[in-house]
């Protein structure tokens, strides 16, 4: 059993979308980051960083993994799912994984903070960020010209991670438009019964996406 520590957010949804896709069974446990559950002492305890997701996985001694990616990977060791065993494939899967942990995830989470959350708009900053992230969604555009997924013709993990990032580019402010490609894709990530349950994993909250902004606006100017 997988205890899954997590929040609604791209982040988050990546192993949700995992579990389901793997067919792990797992126990939800929602974290409220409006009010700091990530920084409590228990939740450090799994997470020293006290960001969520983590997983605790019971069959295993009751270990604790932390960072998004990190747990794709060790959930696609425990089930041999969507990572594949020959080196040179596993290595393309592992890049595409990275180019999400380093590049989409925290160049679009800029944007959202910069765009919708933060109090002052700084132009600067806000065209900065969704350049950027325009310019990665063109780099995985052409990459998914000549293959159906981004690490080639399997779903894997690297999928997993960037889908729930790419699915969200309205609320960044980044534009898609002419990338028929990504389009494809992520319309047909969209149709997988897996994906569709794991962006709901904890369910969504019932606030107007203006009331969510100014929440998650104190939060990040603390």
């Amino acid at each position: 059993m997988i205890e899954l520590y997590t929040a609604g957010t791209p982040n988050g949804f990546k192993v949700s979308i995992a579990l389901e896709e793997m067919g792990v069974p797992y126990e939800l446990h929602a974290l409220d980051l409006m009010s700091l559950d990530q920084k409590k002492p228990e939740f450090l305890a799994i997470n020293p960083n006290g960001r969520i997701p983590a997983i605790i996985d019971r069959d295993n001694g009751n270990f604790a993994v932390f960072e998004s990616g990190a747990i794709l990977i060790y959930l696609a060791e425990k089930t041999g799912k969507f990572l594949p065993d020959d080196p040179k494939k596993r290595s393309q899967v592992i890049q595409w994984l990275m180019f999400q942990m380093g590049g989409v995830g925290p160049m679009m989470g800029q944007a959202n903070v910069f765009y919708r959350y933060f109090p002052e708009k700084i132009p600067a900053a806000i065209e900065r960020y969704q350049k950027e992230g325009r310019r990665l969604f063109e780099v995985m555009n052409t990459q998914l010209e000549s293959n159906q997924y981004l690490a080639g013709d399997e779903y894997t993990i690297a999928d997993m991670a960037t889908w729930p990032w790419v699915r969200i580019h309205e609320w960044s402010g980044v534009d898609l438009s002419g990338l028929k490609h990504l389009q494809r894709w992520v319309d047909e990530l969209a149709e997988r019964p897996a994906c569709q349950k794991g962006i709901i994993v904890p369910p969504p909250s019932e606030l107007s996406d203006e009331e969510r902004a100014k929440q998650i606006a104190k939060m990040v100017t603390k």
